[in-house]
């Protein structure tokens, strides 16, 4: 069975912003209310790597949102040069052959780096998979991604909360669920097409929620993740 995860560490923070500078003063506002931080594209390719490594020395735990996706030697060679940051997950697009040069990247590098597969972008609905040539559902694509990345080893999925009932049955206990797309209630969705609360994701078998402009919008994001933080809590 998998070490328990206390609530603060199931909240992570997305810093979708322009510059580590920018990043750093929202991770000071919001203290010790948070201990993970998402780095993704935009602040990736900005700077976002060294702060990732920064972040690590400070005993912060990082999310790299790269969501990595080329021919398998490429997929592999780069996962073994990003396990070298310390960063905790790192994301791969769900697609077979791209999990598996993942995985034996992070077992060569040996780091404890954990490879998470994308399912379906949260962005995502039925009309957007149906446009982009699949045959399947996005609750279908889901758990053929799901059912693929256990058999090869992967360290964990990235869903929508709303098919996480679904992937927990396909994945068992021992593999993680990573979940984007969640807003407090009464937040604004955004772009977001499939989310859920963080007490409901909860309820759902999620082990860790990514939340963004809620918290890096706020007046007082430190407030908000801590509210977060107890509601996970209270639904744990």
């Amino acid at each position: 069975m998998p070490e328990p995860i206390s609530p603060r560490d199931r909240l992570i923070v997305a810093l979708d912003m322009a510059s580590p500078d920018e990043a750093e003063r929202l991770i000071e506002r919001i203290g010790d209310a948070a201990s993970f931080y998402k780095i993704g594209y935009r602040l990736g390719y900005a700077g976002g790597l060294g702060l990732a490594e920064r972040l690590v020395r400070g005993g912060h735990k990082v999310f790299l949102d790269l969501k990595l996706h080329d021919i398998g030697n490429t997929v592999e060679e780069g996962v073994q040069s990003l396990a070298g940051i310390g960063a905790t997950f790192l994301t791969v697009h769900a697609y077979p052959q791209t999990m598996r040069a993942a995985a034996s990247g992070r077992d060569t590098a040996g780091t404890g780096l954990k490879i998470l597969g994308v399912t379906v972008l949260t962005s995502y609905d039925d009309a957007d998979a149906r446009e982009a040539g699949y045959g399947l559902t996005v609750a279908d694509l889901v758990a053929v991604r799901a059912a693929a990345a256990k058999a090869i080893g992967i360290d964990g999925i990235v869903c929508s909360a709303a098919e996480a009932a679904q992937v927990r049955a396909i994945l068992g206990p021992d593999r993680l669920i990573v979940t984007p797309g969640i807003r407090p209630a009464g937040a604004e969705i955004g772009d977001q097409k499939r989310v859920v609360t963080p007490a409901a994701a909860m309820r759902a078998g999620v082990d860790h929620v990514v939340v963004g402009r809620p918290i890096t919008g706020a007046a007082d994001p430190r407030d908000v993740a801590r509210r977060i933080v107890d509601e996970m809590a209270a639904a744990l």
